[in-house]
């Protein structure tokens, strides 16, 4: 391993931090702190908060889905990637920070959705080019660790951010000591400005010890010119790689899956088992901690014995965990004893958190492995362009699992019927994968 990494520490260290760097921006903007904020507090009611908050996540995948393929085609025959992940990371940063001017009242709900909504996309849109750099980074027959290194320190930098929101801004007594009031949740809205303050500065290294790809000397129309066309070439053989397709449709199941659990896991623990806001954080915290052990530790796994091996044990780990999350303070689980953690958490709460820990323990494979196989799967003078189609299937089925949770939910007036759904998802994907063949390791 150390050969391998001879001469590429470096750019693995700085790849690595952007993911540590951009962990920030979904972990307390889209996930535990600034949209739980918009449906308490700015919101007209809880109700239509997580309306608006769900339509402004609609109309962002609609922008990815539509931008992601188009524009990594172009910047495959461009050549370079740096520069259009530095507007992306840019937007995001701008929009995140705009975010502190969000007061509690219904009359800032336009600017938090634009705000939230430029930043969701610049977010994912910065994900394709960011991802599309990943074969040229890692050492040969290292794609696996390294993407899961990024996974890991990515969930350990939302680990950070989160801890400095509530030690510096949430649960003191002194905002950021003593220099932030507390009117208008003040402490809360400036989070988005730690975030911003994150993702700038931890991205840097990137830009500053990965270096680019060579540029193809093509002018910007020619390469407009070229990457739509190979765009539209690659739709329309799509047939000849099936193999591909057939695993772009099942990481785009269990992806929505994971996504749906992390939109909507704060509400499910503070509706389903009375969680507050300083619970679903220190819940939050150590789900990042145990996400983050297990990318970085099925790292190894993944260029031992596969992606498609690796995958599998996560979605069954996935499966196992969710399921008996479920189960947790139902009829079925009342001859379950007492934990007794040294945390300020009921039984039910406590089963939870330990269920939910090892939920996490396959988060990160799950996601990594999945960025490896794609990163095998795809053409090496293509890669920016599948992974913008990796971005759209994403994008595309990624109603699904919102959709499914609602309308379960409402079905069945259960937010555990809303929350099985996802099993469902996790479960269909493996099926599929299972017919997807594994390129050669490398």
């Amino acid at each position: 391993m150390a050969e391998g990494l001879q001469g590429r520490r470096a750019a693995v260290a700085g790849w690595c931090l952007y993911d540590w760097a951009m962990s920030a921006f979904n972990t307390v903007v889209g996930t535990f702190v600034f949209s739980r904020y918009f449906t308490d507090a700015v919101a007209a009611d809880p109700e239509s908060g997580a309306r608006d908050w769900g339509f402004a996540l609609a109309l962002s995948g609609l922008a990815v889905a539509v931008l992601s393929p188009v524009l990594g085609a172009i910047a495959d025959q461009g050549g370079r990637a740096r520069p259009w992940l530095a507007v992306f990371t840019a937007l995001t940063v701008a929009g995140s920070a705009c975010l502190f001017l969000v007061r509690p009242d219904p009359s800032y709900i336009l600017l938090a959705l634009v705000a939230f909504g430029v930043a969701a996309t610049a977010f994912e849109l910065a994900n394709v080019f960011y991802n599309a750099l990943l074969q040229s980074v890692a050492p040969p027959g290292m794609i696996g660790r390294v993407s899961g290194w990024g996974w890991g320190v990515g969930y350990l930098g939302g680990l950070g951010a989160l801890v400095l929101c509530l030690v510096l801004l949430i649960q003191t007594d002194r905002p950021l000591f003593g220099l932030l009031g507390t009117e208008d949740a003040a402490p809360v809205r400036a989070t988005s400005v730690l975030v911003a303050v994150w993702y700038a500065l931890f991205s840097l290294p990137l830009f500053l010890l990965v270096p680019d790809r060579a540029p193809s000397g093509l002018s910007a129309s020619e390469a407009v010119r070229r990457g739509l066309a190979t765009l539209a070439g690659t739709i329309r053989h799509a047939g000849r790689r099936a193999n591909t397709v057939r695993f772009l449709i099942a990481s785009a199941l269990w992806r929505d899956g994971i996504s749906t659990i992390t939109a909507f896991g704060g509400i499910f623990a503070g509706a389903l088992f009375g969680m507050t806001t300083a619970q679903i954080i220190v819940f939050a915290i150590l789900l990042n901690v145990s996400a983050g052990a297990g990318a970085i530790g099925f790292a190894w796994l993944d260029d031992r014995a596969g992606a498609k091996p690796t995958l599998l044990v996560s979605l069954g780990g996935l499966l196992l965990s969710g399921l008996a999350m479920l189960l947790v303070g139902t009829p079925w689980w009342a001859w379950a004893p007492d934990l007794s953690l040294p945390l300020d958490f009921t039984p039910d709460q406590q089963w939870l958190l330990v269920f939910g820990l090892l939920l996490g323990v396959f988060f990160g494979p799950a996601q990594a492995a999945a960025r490896s196989m794609m990163a095998r799967l795809s053409p090496p003078d293509m890669q920016t362009e599948f992974f913008g189609l990796y971005g759209l299937t994403g994008r595309a089925i990624g109603f699904i699992g919102p959709l499914a949770y609602g309308l379960a939910t409402d079905a069945f007036q259960s937010q555990r019927a809303g929350m099985s759904t996802v099993l469902v998802l996790f479960l269909i994907g493996m099926a599929l994968l299972l017919t997807v063949r594994e390129p050669p390791r490398g």
